[in-house]
């Protein structure tokens, strides 16, 4: 009996994907904070998995020609998908980063990976016994 790893994993390689684009958009902006003008930048992680889990991968797309042939992304997310955050205290040089709020954000994200992680990481443990037959 053949493994289906699309549906033992579920749906934390993609959340991971996700995690890791958003965990980059955050760590941009940080590193921005003191840029006059810069627009502080987030995604909205739930519309943009729920769009890859109907739509499958974003980005660059490949061919499948087998039932048995993994469908291939380049990116999960587009810039279209990307947002501006609103400041609550807008400064005077323009720049929309809060630095208290992206840290925030930064590590909500961070936990969320985290725990992806692990659900995927016990997915893997769990096939790896039902391979060796424990």
């Amino acid at each position: 009996m053949a493994i289906n790893f699309e549906t033992a994993l579920g749906v934390h390689p993609t959340a991971l994907k996700a995690r890791t684009e958003r965990a980059s958009l955050l760590a941009n902006n940080l590193a921005n904070a003191e840029t006059p003008g810069f627009k502080a930048r987030d995604m909205d992680f739930q519309r943009v998995f729920e769009q890859s889990q109907f739509d499958g991968p974003q980005g660059l797309n490949m061919n499948v020609t087998s039932q048995k042939h993994t469908p291939g992304g380049a990116e999960v997310v587009d810039n279209g998908e990307l947002m501006y955050r609103t400041p609550t205290q807008p400064s005077i040089d323009g720049n929309t980063v809060e630095e208290h709020v992206e840290h925030a954000q930064y590590m909500e994200n961070a936990l969320a990976f985290e725990a992806s992680f692990l659900f995927l990481k016990s997915k893997f443990s769990g096939l790896l016994s039902a391979i060796r037959g424990e």
